[in-house]
């Protein structure tokens, strides 16, 4: 394959995502504990969390946006206990700013900073992560979020999207991440290459047919134990070409 982009998954491809927002979860407690006592009371985290769900179910339009999701969940919490919705920004403030909090896996940073040397690399997330926070935004040619493109992965929409803006046919980009039917059933659809990042050691075939059992017959054009496979494959492929 002639693969002259890389398209990178960013939740627990660069980053385990469950602390970061265990952590947002904590922090916005404390805040709520410290400023808004009742709400605190009315809202502990698993009730807040409880919450959140109701929205997600409540609100299918905004399956592809957490960001929304996550607001209008803050303001559903205040308005229960009768408070209006202008503390609703500065809660969101605080619950992001600790959730761009992230703890890289060892191997990402040094593998993304060799591979932006030789490719280019964009991001395609259906998170809200803000890679200008994290202070990772200079190894990325763009940013692709599901909240801005209007769809998440899996659609086809915005594999396509991050393909335009390199101005690549989707059979010459490559994209990597960990969930196989987001990352690489949809990419593989929308006619990209695709890299399953498979940290644990895990079964394809088990993978492929919890995530959708009709199509276990599509396989990762490769299986990745780390990100530095990654880095190497495509050091690789450029001194052989």
């Amino acid at each position: 394959m002639r693969i002259l982009a890389v398209s990178l998954d960013l939740d627990d491809t660069l980053w385990p995502v469950e602390p970061a927002i265990l952590a947002a979860e904590t922090h916005l407690d404390d805040w709520l504990k410290q400023h808004h006592g009742a709400v605190a009371a009315a809202w502990p985290i698993a009730a807040l969390r409880a919450l959140r769900e109701q929205v997600v179910a409540d609100r299918p339009d905004l399956a592809h946006d957490f960001t929304a999701q996550r607001l209008l969940t803050l303001e559903r919490a205040f308005a229960r206990c009768g408070i209006g919705d202008e503390h609703v920004d500065a809660a969101f403030e605080v619950y992001y700013a600790a959730r761009n909090r992230v703890d890289c896996y060892a191997d990402a940073l040094p593998a993304l900073e060799a591979i932006a040397m030789r490719l280019p690399v964009i991001s395609i997330s259906n998170g809200n992560a803000d890679l200008e926070r994290i202070g990772l935004r200079q190894h990325f040619r763009h940013c692709i979020s599901a909240r801005e493109c209007g769809v998440a992965k899996p659609a086809a929409a915005i594999f396509h999207d991050a393909c335009a803006r390199l101005g690549l046919a989707p059979g010459n980009v490559l994209h990597v991440g960990d969930d196989p039917l987001l990352d690489v059933i949809g990419a593989h659809d929308a006619g990209l290459r695709t890299a399953w990042l498979n940290r644990n050691g895990a079964q394809w075939s088990d993978h492929a047919a919890s995530a959708c059992a009709e199509r276990r017959l599509i396989v990762p054009d490769l299986e990745l134990r780390d990100l530095g496979e990654l880095a190497r494959w495509i050091e690789q492929q450029e001194e052989s070409q």
